[in-house]
């Protein structure tokens, strides 16, 4: 069985948990794209882990964890990553990392902080991490991979061509010019000690697929953050959908079975652009607060608004949803004012898809369906039949307008504090 995992909004929807509760399942756990700029907040029992850049799947010394060609690398912050794992005593694990994923390097660091400061008002809303400059790289075929990273020769030959044209670009955003010697110093032996790491993944994954393994490939960010399908430009330098994964993670496209939808009981946001459904008053300020909405890896707060089923149909049409996991629901419990938008309103229109243009879509109003808040404290619930009948209607009301069933159902932050009505790892 091959599951994919995608955000169904504006990414941090619970992907993190959803992986780690499906993984227990999976042989291999693979992401695809982005960089450590996603994170994935994962609890295991009382105590709360924050992953940028390493797989779900690292916690269970069974499973193959891979980071895919998709991906772009940050040698430095893995290593960090890796360390403070071990430091609390995740040191059996299997890691693999492609050695087609390109490398982020201290200069795309500063030229990602230095363009999205010049853009002002217009700012998109990065993490300054480095993630969009290095695709850049990518796409202009100046970049460095990870199989340059762990071959010196190689490292110094791509070194040498790149950083002068990268000085230029500093030098113009009056930016110090980087020096070659401490960049290569640096970087090889970050080389040196990921080398045991890397391999060609695609191939592993290509083993794993004829050997019938349950392979996870877990989401970051959310297809609203999609390049080309998202509220572009407030959006990732990658796509995040299932229609990505095949070419992110060197398999055929006839080698996914299953999408699973994360999406939010409500819906929330990072950055700048639209958003139809964001509350502006006390409401949003609590769900902010009992959600504890603010950025694994920025610590940012999160914008907040009521659910918005045009953004879940949306993604459900791009990425091919075939079913939902519904998290933070128990966020929802005592929320007297429950809405629900199932349409928009664009001068005059009624329509039920995501304009192509920011200045279509900020002129977009919801159009919402009012439910009956619940009260009962749902976080011990295990079955569906036991939930509250206002709690019940609102995921029904889900399923009814966008034809997806809810197979997961999330009433608390530990694995298992989870509904299940549905085993979707089940061939």
């Amino acid at each position: 069985m091959r599951l994919v995992v995608v955000g169904s909004q504006w990414g941090d929807e619970g992907k993190g948990k959803v992986t780690d509760f499906l993984g227990q399942n999976a042989d291999v756990v693979v992401r695809s794209q982005g960089g450590n700029n996603a994170g994935h907040t994962i609890m295991i029992g009382k105590e709360k882990f924050a992953l940028q850049t390493i797989p779900s799947g690292i916690f269970n010394p069974h499973i193959k964890n891979v980071l895919a060609n998709g991906m772009v690398i940050n040698p430095k912050e893995t290593l960090k990553e890796l360390a403070g794992l071990k430091e609390r005593g995740i040191t059996n694990f299997q890691l693999f990392i492609s050695n087609r994923a390109h490398v982020i390097m201290p200069y795309h660091i500063l030229l990602d902080g230095a363009y999205e400061s010049l853009k002002g008002s217009h700012k998109i809303g990065t993490t300054k991490k480095g993630i969009g400059p290095c695709y850049a790289d990518k796409v202009n075929r100046i970049g460095i991979r990870m199989g340059d990273l762990i071959e010196e020769e190689s490292l110094k030959e791509i070194l040498s061509s790149t950083l002068p044209l990268k000085n230029k670009e500093l030098k113009m955003l009056g930016l110090e010019e980087l020096d070659f010697t401490t960049i290569y110093n640096e970087y090889k032996e970050y080389g040196k000690i990921l080398k045991p790491y890397v391999c060609d993944t695609s191939l592993l994954l290509t083993e794993e697929i004829e050997k019938d393994k349950n392979i996870l490939f877990e989401g970051a960010q959310g297809s609203m953050l999609c390049l080309d399908h998202g509220s572009y430009p407030y959006v990732t330098s990658s796509s995040p959908t299932a229609a990505s994964v095949p070419v992110n993670a060197g398999i055929a496209p006839k080698y996914i079975d299953h999408c699973v939808g994360i999406c939010k009981a409500y819906t929330t946001r990072v950055g700048e652009g639209p958003f139809p459904t964001e509350l502006h008053n006390e409401l949003g300020d609590l769900i902010r607060e009992r959600g504890h909405e603010y950025g694994t890896v920025t610590k940012r707060p999160r914008r907040v608004g009521y659910l918005d089923l045009v953004v879940v149909n949306y993604a459900k049409r791009i990425s091919g949803i075939d079913s939902l996991a519904l998290m933070l629901f128990d966020v929802l419990t005592n929320v007297e004012e429950l809405k629900i938008c199932i349409s928009y309103n664009l001068d005059g229109k009624e329509i039920k898809t995501i304009p192509a243009t920011l200045k279509e879509y900020a002129r977009c109003i919801p159009n919402y369906i009012t439910l009956k808040p619940w009260h009962e404290n749902i976080n011990k619930v295990r079955n569906y039949e036991d939930l509250p009948i206002e709690a019940k209607e609102y995921i029904e009301t889900i399923e009814k307008y966008t034809n997806i069933p809810v197979d997961l159902i999330s009433v608390g932050p530990e694995r298992t504090e989870t509904i299940i009505r549905k085993d979707v790892f089940k061939k």
